[in-house]
């Protein structure tokens, strides 16, 4: 028997049960340069960032449009990722 393979579609798809809608809040998040944000994709929605980039930490640099400009640090090297608000949370405080 061969085994069934599973796609992005699968890897974003939220349980309306476990996580609820997506408001509008979290649509219009507004952002200051400085802040410190994480990266979570959330489905459906444009100007998602590569899925490697899940879990990362950075820092908003500026805007572009209605998205943000983020800077992280992938290895040694510093990337600037151009994300939609609905794909970032404030990062927690340790």
């Amino acid at each position: 028997m061969v085994k069934r393979s599973r796609g992005t579609l699968s890897t974003y798809t939220r349980s309306l049960k476990s996580q609820g809608k997506l408001g509008v809040t979290k649509i219009f998040k507004v952002f200051k340069e400085g802040d410190k944000v994480t990266i979570c994709l959330k489905a459906g929605h444009g100007g998602m960032p590569h899925p490697r980039y899940r879990g990362k930490h950075g820092i908003i640099v500026g805007r572009q449009g209605s998205s943000y400009i983020v800077e992280i640090q992938d290895g040694g090297m510093k990337k600037r990722l151009i994300s939609q608000p609905v794909h970032l949370e404030m990062a927690k405080k340790e």
